[in-house]
């Protein structure tokens, strides 16, 4: 008998499958480049000292930005588990954050792979989709926790909402599966649990998890069974969410009044900062003619919904959910490119696509800098560049864990908890702090120019400050000049 002829070799990768996969390949290698110099930025010191907290005590570790024993969302399970790892390790929190970021990377890294992968089969899908997400913005530069392109995520890769999307994008590559094979009781109670964690690691990144997962059900259009399944599991991530024993997940709810003006600045100047994204658009109306139930297009419609309705009623936080809108019509866009119809219409996608992605890179170049130094990249393209944050290390030989340091809001009440210290107000809104309010008032009375050297002693001993950080005209009897720092900053110690 004649043995069965062996299968046919698989062809190889064509050069334009190679082209792209090259590409996103240098893309990954300029993340992993900036992780290991993790620029400061943002909320970075906020994290670190989740860190630190959680490395001292993990039962009961209090306020990670100041000192009072009250519960805090930050203390999610990611932040558990780096808080773990610094405990047993002894290692920096900053080697810590280091560590997770990788983790953080190789998650989103996977998750775009899965998913695609459960909406093209076309080998050079995931490569380009993942240069979607980064490149396909527009030509105004932005940055912010959640939001996934180059540069924004340059500076967040170490924050739980990097290491939350690549859940995210897990969970709807398994849930679509799921709805559409009738999975077992067991899965759909896993994709219960799963979702409860990403809310409780970034509850934003939530909100886009959530309407991801409700698009990808719908379009899957799945049997009875499936459907009480799927209640199973909600009911078992409800379960998750009332027993997560750090914060009340619920009280949550209601605390998004506090954060309006914050997020205000999501809805300022939307059409420069997202205008590529409108090729994305294009490809979903192609989708849509194809398909009424394709779970991008119901994915997009969800997500533009919600951050229109933030918007018109100014409820501007909503807008942490963008990226539910954007991640569908950016891979939309890289989807058509490999799978529109006729081939010329494929290479008309590929050319309008290809400049777009040039155009959204040279907006993001300056992000080379975080591992270049810009003086030795061309001017145009240090232009870009956004120079880090300096740290507050310069205070280590003096201000210990736990000390109480007096310093103005913003950055440097952003920063200086990473180093272990406390500050007196939070350096960002924090619900679930019963005084933040008579905290900001005395740190503004501390620093307004007419308080009498009374007013500023006692609000000193109230809050049993240590140490002030303040410009070299800080002149007042309790205070004696240690150290100065960058950018005029002095540390001063209280005398009394």
């Amino acid at each position: 008998m004649r043995a069965p002829p062996r299968p046919a070799a698989p062809a190889p990768p064509g050069p334009v499958v190679l082209a792209v996969g090259a590409a996103a390949a240098l893309v990954v290698l300029l993340l992993v480049l900036v992780v290991l110099r993790l620029p400061w930025a943002g909320d970075l010191g906020m994290h670190a000292a989740t860190v630190q907290r959680l490395r001292h005590s993990l039962v009961a570790p209090g306020d990670p930005l100041v000192d009072a024993d009250v519960p805090s969302p930050y203390y999610s399970p990611w932040m558990l588990v780096l808080g773990c790892v610094a405990r047993v390790s002894d290692l920096s929190v900053f080697v810590v954050l280091r560590l997770g970021a990788f983790a953080a990377l190789g998650l989103l890294l996977t998750g775009v792979w899965r998913y695609v992968r459960t909406l093209s089969g076309h080998r050079a899908a995931p490569a380009l989709a993942l240069l979607s997400l980064l490149l396909l913005w527009g030509t105004a530069l932005f940055s912010w926790s959640g939001f996934h392109g180059l540069n924004s995520l340059a500076l967040t890769v170490s924050y739980p909402s990097v290491f939350t999307l690549g859940l995210a994008f897990h969970l709807w590559a398994w849930l679509g599966r799921a709805a559409r094979g009738d999975a077992g009781l067991g899965g759909w109670l896993g994709l219960g649990v799963l979702w409860a964690v990403i809310l409780l690691c970034h509850q934003f990144v939530g909100v886009v998890a959530s309407l991801g997962a409700v698009a990808t059900v719908v379009a899957a259009r799945p049997g009875r069974r499936a459907w009480l399944r799927l209640g199973a599991g909600a009911a078992a991530g409800l379960g998750v969410l009332l027993l997560w024993p750090y914060y009340d997940f619920f009280a949550l709810l209601g605390s998004e009044a506090g954060l309006e003006a914050v997020h205000r600045p999501l809805y300022d100047d939307l059409p420069g900062r997202y205008w590529l994204v409108l090729l994305g658009v294009v490809a979903l109306g192609a989708r849509w003619r194809r398909d009424h139930w394709d779970p991008l297009v119901l994915f997009f419609a969800l997500g533009l919904a919600v951050v229109a309705a933030g918007g018109l009623s100014g409820h501007y936080s909503w807008g942490r959910a963008l990226p539910a809108a954007l991640i569908p019509a950016q891979l939309a866009a890289a989807l058509e490119t490999v799978e529109a119809g006729r081939r010329a219409l494929r290479a008309g996608w590929a050319c309008v696509l290809g400049a777009a992605l040039a155009l959204g890179a040279w907006t993001q170049a300056g992000t080379l800098g975080y591992v270049v130094d810009p003086r030795d990249l061309p001017a145009a393209v240090a232009e870009k560049h956004r120079r880090p944050w300096p740290g507050y290390h310069w205070l280590t030989p003096w201000v210990r864990y736990g000390d109480v340091v007096m310093a103005r809001p913003g950055r440097p009440a952003r920063q200086i908890p990473a180093y272990g210290a406390y500050t007196v107000a939070p350096g960002y809104p924090d619900f679930f702090l019963p005084d933040e309010a008579a905290r900001e008032r005395a740190v503004r009375r501390w620093f307004a120019p007419g308080t009498p050297e009374r007013e500023r002693a006692e609000i000193l001993r109230t809050y049993e400050v240590r140490w002030v950080v303040a410009g070299p005209d800080a002149h007042h009897p309790d205070l004696r000049e240690v150290t100065r720092g960058p950018e005029g900053q002095v540390l001063y110690r209280v005398l009394r």
